[in-house]
């Protein structure tokens, strides 16, 4: 592995590396959105929060024992998402995406700045906080129900009599979806060139991607102000913010051939 810290200069190697490849994937998770100002879920935990155990506010157990609370908490963090924005890494992910002949954007993360920045698709392991579901059937309710009937806290399900409005997220001892796991691994596993940003790899099974794409022959870049453990199985660690550091790759990139002369 070796670090780069000078953001001003990558080393000839690795932009060839990520000149010459054709297959990229990219997992970010929560250090991407906290440079747009948005804490992380355990951060989050701050004044009226602070004395909520996470299980309580993050699991089904957690909901069925008191599901107001769970409803006001995502309710909260969806207005701290709300004042925020994109940062420059969001929409360098989106312009890099046009740079490659196959580009696969995984996150973590459940904020939905990756589509506002203009990514497309983008494969949420871990959903999205602005999407709502019936807690009992797992279909979607839309935005004209919950304002209806938004004097309940949390609203009814109209598709079953014993459900109620919840965030389409992954709680604590929830499945991710199949099927959006599955494309991730087989993005992991057959890209040349992961970029992992803002995660340390402590959650799985996120965490198992890099090590998918590095088993397999890819070159493995982790992005991140901290030594972690994707750090240590990466090829290449940049040491800083994925917000100062995507950018700067997507600007290297420019200067590169087109993809039709790189790619013959």
């Amino acid at each position: 592995m070796q670090t780069v810290d000078d953001i001003d200069k990558l080393p000839d190697e690795l932009l060839e590396h990520i000149k010459q490849a054709r297959r990229v994937a990219v997992l970010t998770g929560a250090g991407v959105s906290a440079e747009s100002g948005i804490p992380t879920f355990r951060d989050a935990q701050t004044g009226l929060w602070a004395r909520h155990d996470p299980m309580s506010l993050a699991s089904p157990e957690g909901f069925a024992r008191d599901p107001a609370l769970v409803w006001s908490w995502y309710a909260w963090r969806r207005e701290l998402i709300s004042r925020a924005r994109p940062n420059p890494g969001h929409f360098a992910l989106a312009d890099m995406a046009g740079c490659f002949e196959q580009f696969t954007l995984i996150t973590q993360n459940v904020d939905g700045f990756h589509q506002l920045a203009g990514s497309d698709p983008v494969l949420e392991l871990h959903g999205n906080i602005h999407r709502t579901i019936c807690s009992v059937a797992g279909r979607p309710i839309d935005h004209e129900w919950l304002t209806r009937h938004a004097d309940s806290q949390p609203p009814p399900s109209p598709h079953h009599a014993d459900g109620l409005a919840r965030p389409d997220v992954v709680w604590f001892g929830e499945s991710l979806n199949a099927s959006t796991l599955e494309a991730a691994f087989k993005a992991a596993a057959g890209c040349e060139l992961m970029i992992v940003a803002g995660t340390a790899g402590a959650v799985q099974p996120a965490a198992s991607l890099p090590a998918i794409a590095r088993d397999q022959g890819a070159t493995v870049i982790d992005i991140n102000p901290m030594v972690g453990e994707i750090t240590r199985l990466a090829d290449w660690h940049l040491s800083g913010t994925s917000a100062a550091w995507l950018p700067a790759i997507y600007n290297d990139l420019l200067s590169a051939p087109s993809s039709t002369e790189r790619h013959p």
